[in-house]
């Protein structure tokens, strides 16, 4: 009974996530429509049978059965359809449309942003200074230190965490490192020349490292921070995930990282926020924020029928002076949503690879 709780409790948290990114996302893109005088005919969470709906202003607003989505329907947003009419979508000039197209990432952007400050004044999780193995044959074991010693500064910088330790190895251009630990009460320093290898990188590229072998415990910490250094956190991780996600697609595109491996759908998304909420409320919003990150840079992918695909579209438009022929613009869509419907389907597989559900499908059906 308790397992079944849980689990209903992890899908609810799960369906209210996803509702609030596509609500934000949608938002953005609905704003903006209203600001610029596009008529907006209907704003909906969710597809399937509607559970709730209500006009207001023009508007009619929807709460569909299944949480996996939204839309936001303008008036005269199909070219074939449009009238000429002032308030029509596609009577608007290009630079105005794009705008509406933009901003539904723009504002997960914001909103990645919005949860990121609240994590770092809420309290950061990372892992603790405090080393959990220490590796033989390298400078740490040779100097002494012991697993249990936690890391206090390195060259005279204060280590709050083990990221804040890799940062100061990593950047120190120094041949030797002068690195405090603090056991049983007391601080020792030590000095050591980290040894240089060539390591392969989650992208599949090989780069030039400095280490000086000691790996962390499981322990986790909690940083705090004040409003001003919290400001400016988040955006360096905003930047961050933002760097590393065009990264990861870039070496998937070319082959240097497993597509299989590292793409992640519905259930593997389940999954990291069920864990995340169980961890507490700066998790939550951590996981949030990079999955905010995560759909603005999907969304901005140049493929019909997600926004990158609506302004190229645009962009190429402006070149031309006038739009693409309808059949071109038709051939384009239905290749669009060919792409997303395998990748919909691959990401699905991947999904239930990881979990061991196809080797437990071929069991069943030997």
């Amino acid at each position: 009974m308790e397992v079944l709780i849980a689990n209903l409790q992890s899908t609810l948290i799960f369906i209210l996530v996803l509702s609030v990114l596509i609500l934000v996302h949608e938002w953005g893109h609905f704003i903006t429509a209203k600001r610029l005088g596009v008529g907006v005919e209907r704003f909906a969470l969710g597809f399937g049978p509607t559970i709730y709906s209500r006009m207001y202003k023009g508007t009619r607003y929807l709460i569909n059965i299944i949480p996996l989505g939204g839309y936001v329907k303008m008036a005269g947003d199909e070219r074939s359809q449009c009238q000429g009419r002032p308030e029509e979508f596609y009577s608007k000039p290009v630079g105005h449309r794009a705008l509406v197209i933009l901003n539904g990432p723009l504002v997960n952007f914001i909103f990645a942003y919005v949860c990121l400050f609240f994590v770092f004044m809420l309290g950061y999780p990372d892992l603790s200074n405090k080393i959990g193995e220490v590796i033989e044959g390298y400078p740490a074991y040779e100097a002494g230190l012991q697993a249990g010693d936690q890391v206090v500064s390195v060259d005279s910088r204060t280590i709050e965490s083990w990221s804040g330790i890799q940062e100061a190895v990593t950047t120190s251009s120094t041949p030797q490192i002068e690195l405090t630990v603090l056991r049983e009460g007391r601080e020792i320093t030590k000095m050591l020349a980290p040894k240089i290898e060539e390591i392969k990188t989650i992208f599949g590229k090989y780069k030039t490292v400095r280490l000086i072998g000691i790996r962390p415990s499981e322990e986790i910490v909690s940083l705090k921070y004040g409003m001003g250094t919290a400001f400016l956190k988040a955006y360096q991780e905003l930047a961050k995930i933002t760097t590393m996600t065009y990264k990861a697609m870039f070496s998937i595109l070319t082959g240097s990282m497993s597509a299989k491996e590292n793409l992640t759908g519905p259930i593997g998304i389940f999954y990291i926020i069920k864990k995340a909420a169980e961890m507490g409320m700066s998790h939550l919003l951590f996981i949030l924020g990079v999955i905010s990150a995560s759909l603005a840079i999907f969304n901005l992918l140049p493929v019909i029928p997600l926004d990158g695909g609506h302004l190229f579209l645009l962009v190429i438009e402006k070149v031309r002076g006038h739009a693409l022929p309808p059949r071109v613009d038709e051939y384009i869509v239905k290749v669009g949503f060919t792409l997303l419907v395998f990748m919909a389907l691959f990401v699905f597989y991947s999904d239930f690879a990881r979990f061991g559900w196809i080797d437990k499908l071929k069991q069943l059906f030997p």
